[in-house]
């Protein structure tokens, strides 16, 4: 384990005049706290987030950050409060170490319903201050190199977690180096049998070629001194999961593979990188298509460099990297070596070797990393589903950029195969929204074209136009998957509002009422809504009826159909409100008597639920039918349709049930049935749900606790299955409606004891 004199001196190497108090005082304060706690591993636990602090010093982090990574577990494992390390460490340091308590609270693991919900806090946690992000990471990656000691299980939830969220995270920032360690270990762990394959043939590969790696290294290096350039040549060999992912997506075999090692010039001018790749290119042919500039168009993490393809002296092909040794830098540690140039906003120095200040917070503002976090952190404000921000960030963390350009040369960074739709939502939503046709370079082409490096794009618009659904699976980009999004619901609203619009003007003349937008303003309260909008379309959807908006706008209209306490009401759209004693109420069309009514003289039927005497009277039907749900059982919110059993009534079923195929080849079984619950008289209704819970003493006990917090009822269990590790139960229980359900499912999800947790045909 690291020593206190020797962390002070591994920051001194790259700060001379470090803050050794503080060091001193923050290693033997968490070293205290810690006192005899362990990790898995049976190490001291105090060796971990020395680990973390040494990791940083390798990214040459201030003393500050440093300090934050040693106290980063006190607050959450310890005795230690917020107020204390505050006291001792001041106001900064103790906002820091808050912010990485909460997020370790928020751990994404295995909880993949709160994922989302957990993304968008670290990312809001990041964009306060990004050296949370920067202790996040280098705490994952310890983690992930003591990763053996873990659980199977859990092991492979991490490793796919990290691959998913942390690595690509890594890359996003610039950091090159993390994201490829963090990479490789999640690649062990998640394919362990592919990973050994991939490294064996690289460690083979790399024995048999070291002669010649040696020689093409002694030639660049002497070559461009001959030039006058003097300039740092290395070979590189590329990581498994890199050769892995290249071989999977494009199909080759190893053999196949042609830039499995590469090298890299680093020289002391942007002027000698030009001059150094003249050079080179004037020894060695090119090899066409493989040159990128990305010096004069960096990529959007800051990353810049000149890559080549060359034919070189053994006739093989050689890949080389020429950057500075400050955008070397910055290809490595990404928003971390801004601490290197900057002093707490202090210019920047020259390409050359860093000048071995260290920089705070205020360091990473200016960086173009930090400015793709705040347009993320924007996109919260959007009001998308957070699953849908899940997928949106995801995509922006992968992407592999094209770069085109408007006809006015304004550059536009876009995913590896975008198409002219991900352009024109990239300039401005309202250039996406309008778009009906492109033209590339100066030809009108397919929407769906993909675009390539160097494109001209010119967005052809309709003022009239609205972005088709379909669009949502063509583009590439989550900006403009959550713009169509928004431009289809604002279609389909609009639509609906019409409609409502429509049913509401026949209503009001019906009950002799005037009817105006204006005069729903008055009943928005008793309606529960905020505009008039909403109201429409409620009504179109068929979730209001349109004599309780005549109710709310006139209270002293009087109907005998809103007075009756169990009656139907028939609609001028042509259904019928079935309502019984207690509020729950159901909607059939009009006219769609159903099968095995029998008339009887007043005009009227009742339908009797199956689980009580409740009546559901049907003016204008006839016939006594009862009324009862499916096995998997049916609540407020999903989509409904009955079936019709003769003699037997009417069996109430999930849209998505699988039993409905029964019915497929017999359309007169068929009703139409819809929700129409009243507020005021509140009443369970049934569900089945499937847990799989780990096999553990309290497991049941917990699971029921869970349910019971969440105020269901469980009305009968059954386990299904039983394994050494898990079993499954399968629960009936009693909800209010969808979004109770869809809650109660997540909480069960967060539970220790569970597994998976499932609804039944959901």
């Amino acid at each position: 384990m690291m020593r206190q004199y020797e962390l002070v001196e591994r920051v001194q190497r790259y700060k001379p005049h470090v803050n050794e108090a503080l060091l001193n005082k923050a290693y033997v304060y968490a070293m205290k706290k810690h006192g005899g706690q362990t990790r898995a591993s049976g190490d001291p636990y105090f060796s971990h987030p020395l680990e973390v602090a040494a990791i940083l010093t390798d990214m040459h982090m201030d003393e500050s950050t440093i300090a934050v990574a040693l106290l980063h577990d006190t607050i959450e494992d310890t005795s230690a409060t917020k107020v204390e390390i505050e006291e001792l460490f001041g106001e900064d340091t103790a906002r820091l170490v808050e912010g990485l308590t909460k997020l370790k609270r928020l751990d994404l693991v295995s909880k993949k319903a709160a994922q989302a919900e957990n993304l968008r806090k670290l990312l809001l946690a990041i964009s306060e201050d990004v050296r949370v992000l920067l202790v996040k990471l280098a705490d994952r990656l310890h983690n992930m190199r003591t990763l053996d000691f873990m659980r199977e299980d859990k092991r492979a939830r991490i490793a796919e977690e990290t691959m998913d969220i942390y690595a690509p995270l890594a890359g996003r920032m610039g950091m090159q180096d993390m994201r490829d360690e963090l990479e490789e270990l999640s690649f062990k762990h998640i394919n362990p049998e592919a990973y050994g394959t991939v490294s064996d043939r690289l460690a083979q590969i790399a024995n048999r070629h070291a002669g010649l790696l040696e020689e093409i290294t002694g030639t660049l290096r002497g070559l461009l001194a001959d030039n006058g350039i003097h300039a740092d040549v290395a070979s590189r060999r590329k990581k498994a999961w890199s050769v892995f992912k290249k071989m999977e997506s494009k199909g080759l075999s190893f053999e196949q593979l042609s830039d499995i090692f590469g090298f890299r010039i680093i020289v002391g001018s942007i002027d000698e990188c030009y001059r150094a790749l003249g050079v080179v290119h004037r020894e060695w042919k090119m090899v066409p298509g493989r040159f990128k500039d990305y010096i004069s168009t960096p990529k959007q993490n800051d990353y810049r460099s000149i890559h080549t393809t060359i034919v070189g002296p053994s006739k093989q092909r050689v890949e080389l990297q020429i950057r500075t040794w400050r955008m070397h830098e910055v290809a490595e540690y990404g928003v971390a070596a801004h601490a290197i140039y900057k002093d707490h906003g202090a210019a920047t120095v020259g390409e050359g070797k860093p000048n071995g200040k260290g920089g705070g917070a205020a360091a990473f503002k200016d960086t173009n990393a930090y400015a793709w976090l705040r347009r993320t952190i924007e996109s919260l404000s959007e009001g998308d589903h957070p699953e849908q921000f899940l997928e949106h960030t995801k995509l922006e963390l992968f992407q592999d950029q094209v770069f085109c350009f408007t006809p006015k040369g304004r550059l536009i960074a876009l995913p590896r195969g975008a198409i002219p739709v991900d352009f024109a939502y990239a300039v401005h939503t309202d250039v996406g929204d309008s778009c009906v046709g492109a033209k590339i370079n100066g030809r009108i082409m397919p929407l769906v074209t993909q675009l390539q490096n160097g494109d001209e794009v010119e967005i052809i618009r309709s003022g009239s136009a609205s972005p088709p659904a379909a669009w949502e699976a063509l583009v590439k980009t989550g900006k403009a998957r959550a713009a169509i999004r928004r431009a289809t619901r604002a279609a389909v609203r609009k639509q609906y509002s019409g409609l409502g619009h429509r049913i509401l003007e026949r209503a009001f003349e019906r009950a002799g009422r005037p009817f105006s937008r204006d005069i729903l303003n008055d009943g928005l309260n008793r309606l529960a809504h905020t505009d008039v909008e909403d109201v429409l379309a409620a009504v179109g959807r068929g979730e209001l009826a349109s004599a309780h908006v005549i109710k709310a706008v006139f209270p002293d209209f009087q109907d005998e159909k809103l007075s009756t306490p169990a009656s139907a009401e028939l609609l001028g759209e042509g259904w019928f409100n079935l309502t019984d004693a207690s509020g729950m109420m159901f909607r059939f069309p009009g006219g769609d008597v159903p099968a095995g009514a029998v008339a009887n003289g007043d005009g009227q039927s009742s339908h009797q639920t199956g689980d009580s005497d409740r009546t559901l009277p049907i003016r204008g039907a006839a016939g006594d039918l009862p009324v009862r749900f499916s096995p998997e059982g049916a609540v407020p919110g999903d989509r409904i349709v009955g079936i019709a059993t003769p003699g037997k009534g009417i069996t109430i079923y999930p849209i998505q049930s699988p039993a409905l195929a029964a019915y497929d080849d017999q359309p007169d079984r068929w009703i139409d049935v819809r929700w129409d619950i009243d507020e005021a008289n509140r009443t369970r209704f049934p569900a089945q749900i499937i847990v799989t819970a780990i096999n553990a003493p309290g497991s049941l006990a917990e699971i029921a606790q869970v349910i019971a917090r969440n105020d269901a009822n469980i009305h009968t269990l059954a386990m299904v299955r039983t394994a050494p590790d898990f079993t499954e139960m399968i629960f009936d229980l009693e909800v209010w409606d969808i979004r109770h359900l869809t809650r109660l499912l997540g909480q069960l999800r967060e539970s220790d004891a569970v597994s998976t947790a499932e609804r039944v045909n959901g």
